[in-house]
Parts: structure tokens; C-alpha cells; sequence
């Protein structure tokens, strides 16, 4: 798929601040993975032998690190599978009334026919068949295929510039950049990476988890979601409206791209005034984007 809807978030960062300093007035991010081709860890990882034998943690899997929170913040099968299913339903409904067709540009695949829709929407899947698939990383786990994003590959790009250029240019203005801010925590806890990251780009933006009318959280897993959707205290009735990664799926590289796009189309479909776009890096980070309705 190519989603015309962001782009990595540090790469968003790094043009506002370039904005800023007056280094150019219009920026292309972008970001791509093609995960179902290069799974995570399939070639050889080439481990840093001295950070390996001092800091294992740091090569630890995301799957793990996911057990690590369901332990931690004592999370039951059925929260995770709910939550999973919910970020499914919200995604049907909004294929089926046509609110993902405007950040979705069609391509073609190497059998030449036409992906104009993501793949991996099961809007009619239920708790039942849910709760029937096994533990993927850990026995007598509870974090599955189900309650996890799935393999997907994706692209993703947004244009970030000035005012002044998308007024002579005649683009469709979607939001400014308030605020942003990255984290680091522990690696294998690094799901929990967008609480800190969060607090400090509100605190950078002036504003309060309150003032938020749209939020949009990477669902890489449902217990990572859950435990920052816990500490944050997030209203989950502003929370990824149209549905998650664990329904879309989670391009690594374009990840940032779709969820800040999605959080700005959102932001002035809603007519809100604020969103947030966040989301864990793998290693141990967390990074956190503040945006404001442009007037």
C-alpha cells in the first residue's frame, strides 16, 4: 500500500526544525518497509559482540518485550483479544464507509492487479476465534498473531513545509507542528517508550493530555498499547478512530508516516483543535508529535 499520510516522525522532526532554521521551505519524508520479504531478524543481525554480552536486553525480541509488559502490568488474554478486535472493527467500518480511500493511493502488485484497500482488516472476526490461537512468543503467554500487528509492507510520504509554500503551491493544509519529543527507556520495556515521549512534547506544546481531541498510538502489540493507554490515562474514545496497526499493520519504516498523517487527516476531519501521534522504537525509545488545527 502507499499512504499518502506521513512519513517517519523523525523524519517529520528533522524538516520542521530545517523549516525552522531557514534551511528550505518544503521537505518529502517518507519511509517504507517490505516486511513479508525481509521478516525482522531474517538475515544475519550482526550483533555488536560488547553490547551483546553487556546489554542482551538490547537484541531482545519485540514479541518478548511484549510478555514483559502483559506480566508488568498484569494484562489478561481477554483485554489484549478485546482491544485487539475492537482496532479491527474500527478499520472495517471505516474502509466500508470510504474514510481510508482518501490516505490510500492504489497500486499494483507483480501479478499486475490493482490493491486499492490494506489487506489485513478482519472486521468479522469475533473473541471466539480470537481466543483460539496459540502464544507466538512465549509458552503459556498470551500475546498471539491475533493481539499483535501482522507482517505487512507499506509506504508511506507526506510533505512537510511552510505556511507560505502551501499557500503558493495550493495544497490542502491538514495541520501545523506544535511540539515533538523523543525518549529512551529500557529495551525491553520499549513499548511503554511513548509515555515519557508523550508527557514531554505536551510539555513543550503547553497543553494537557485534556486539550487532546485526537490520539493516535502505534498498536505494534495490544499489551503494549494497553500499558501506555494505562499510564497516559488516555481517553480511548479519542484513540485511533479509524482503527490500529494491529488491523493495518505495522510497516516498520512507515509506520511514523502513516500514523502522524492519519492523526492530522483525523485532526481536520474532526475539527478538532490537538492531536497526538506516538509510538515505541525498538531498542528502547519512544517518540511523540503534538499537532494544532491550522487557521
Amino acid at each position: 500500500m502507499n499512504h499518502f499520510c506521513g512519513s517517519s516522525m523523525q523524519a517529520i522532526q528533522m524538516a520542521a526544525g530545517a523549516i525552522s532554521m531557514g534551511a528550505g521551505e518544503a521537505y518529502i519524508c517518507a519511509g517504507i518497509e517490505s516486511m513479508t520479504r525481509v521478516p525482522m531478524m531474517g538475515f544475519n543481525p550482526m550483533l555488536n559482540p560488547t553490547l551483546a554480552a553487556e546489554l542482551p536486553e538490547a537484541y531482545i525480541s519485540m514479541g518478548d518485550t511484549a510478555e514483559i509488559l502483559v506480566d508488568r502490568y498484569k494484562l489478561s488474554r481477554g483485554e489484549q483479544d478485546s482491544f485487539a478486535l475492537g482496532s479491527h472493527q474500527k478499520a472495517s467500518m471505516a474502509q466500508e464507509s470510504g474514510k481510508l480511500s482518501q490516505e490510500i493511493i492504489a497500486v499494483r502488485n507483480d501479478r499486475g492487479a490493482l490493491i486499492e484497500q490494506d489487506g489485513c482488516i478482519r472486521g468479522s472476526s469475533t473473541l471466539e476465534a480470537l481466543s483460539e490461537l496459540t502464544p507466538a512468543f512465549k509458552e503459556g503467554g498470551c500475546v498471539t498473531a491475533a493481539n499483535a500487528s501482522p507482517l505487512t509492507d507499506g509506504a508511506s510520504a507526506v510533505i512537510v513545509c511552510s505556511a507560505a509554500f502551501a499557500r503558493e503551491q495550493q495544497l490542502d493544509i491538514l495541520a501545523k507542528i506544535r511540539a515533538i519529543a523523543v525518549t529512551g527507556c529500557a529495551p525491553e520495556v520499549m513499548g511503554i517508550g511513548p509515555v515519557a515521549a508523550t508527557h514531554k512534547a505536551l510539555k513543550r506544546a503547553g497543553i494537557t493530555l485534556d486539550d487532546l481531541d485526537v490520539i493516535e498510538l502505534n498498536e505494534a502489540f495490544a499489551s503494549q498499547a494497553l500499558a501506555c493507554i494505562r499510564d497516559l490515562k488516555l481517553d480511548q474514545g479519542k484513540l485511533n478512530l479509524d482503527g490500529g496497526a494491529i488491523a493495518i499493520g505495522h510497516p516498520l519504516g512507515a509506520t511514523g508516516a502513516r500514523i502522524t498523517g492519519k492523526a492530522a487527516q483525523l485532526l481536520k476531519r474532526e475539527q478538532g483543535r490537538f492531536a497526538l501521534a506516538t509510538q515505541c522504537i525498538g531498542a528502547g525509545q519512544g517518540i511523540a508529535t503534538i499537532l494544532e488545527a491550522y487557521e
